[in-house]
């Protein structure tokens, strides 16, 4: 019964954070989630399914801005490069799998919270940067259900409002979820458990978008996103010591 109140309460939050800021929901779930479900592997799909439910509602509202030629290079290469990391989720260690995660939500925070504003001046939608970015995409999608991030800089640098931007992340977060669910489903890991914590989260997740709706319109982002990344860095920090 537990797991099932912190499952509707992590849905809440990490649909929140989806619909303010456009990406974020795997980092901020996966920073409990793979303590209350079996298995890593359960854990990674759960967040991706829930997810994809969430930036299904999300880009519904967008899909107009979305300009194609700028998205179809990032998700061709994450389609690759996230099947091979889905794959390899068998062969690493769950104990091991914490401790990576736990680097990478501390890696991941300090780069937004110092390095953002500097790295974003040196990118350019190039052909390259698009190929890399969908790489670097799905090697963090496949293994930490968390794939958003590296698309985040490359979609500010190149849309010329926050509603494009909105459209094409949300659109980018349902294409690469159906596709790593598809892939994590063969590979046996939509399991009932995954099911039925599915359903849990749901009613979350619709309190979090409300919520979030409100949050776009009346939150700074900036101060809000440095606010988010701090405490995925102490999650980062407690998942280190726990493992």
């Amino acid at each position: 019964m537990e797991n099932v109140i912190y499952i509707f309460l992590l849905a809440i939050g990490a649909s929140f954070v989806q619909r303010t800021l456009g990406f974020g929901f795997g980092i901020f779930i996966m920073t409990a989630l793979p303590f209350l479900m079996p298995s890593y592997g359960e854990a990674v799909t759960l967040s991706g399914l829930l997810s994809l439910t969430s930036a299904t509602v999300v880009m519904l509202k967008y899909f107009k801005y979305v300009t194609w030629k700028r998205l179809l290079p990032v998700f061709a290469s994450f389609i690759i490069f996230s099947t091979i990391a889905i794959c390899l989720l068998d062969r690493i260690e769950g104990q091991a799998m914490k401790i990576i995660l736990g680097i990478m939500l501390i890696f991941i925070s300090l780069y937004f919270i110092y390095f953002k504003e500097k790295l974003q001046k040196l990118i350019r939608p190039t052909k390259g940067s698009q190929y890399g970015t969908g790489a670097v995409s799905g090697i963090m999608g496949g293994l930490f259900g968390m794939h958003g991030p590296p698309v985040v800089l490359y979609l500010v640098s190149s849309e010329p409002d926050k509603d494009h931007y909105m459209g094409m992340i949300q659109t980018y977060a349902v294409l690469t979820n159906i596709i790593m669910l598809a892939v994590r489903a063969f590979n046996g890991y939509v399991t009932p458990a995954v099911g039925s914590a599915y359903l849990y989260g749901i009613g979350g997740l619709v309190l979090g978008v409300l919520l979030g709706n409100h949050a776009y319109k009346h939150i700074p982002n900036r101060l809000f996103t440095y606010i988010v990344y701090a405490y995925i860095g102490v999650c980062g920090i407690i998942i280190l010591i726990s493992s």
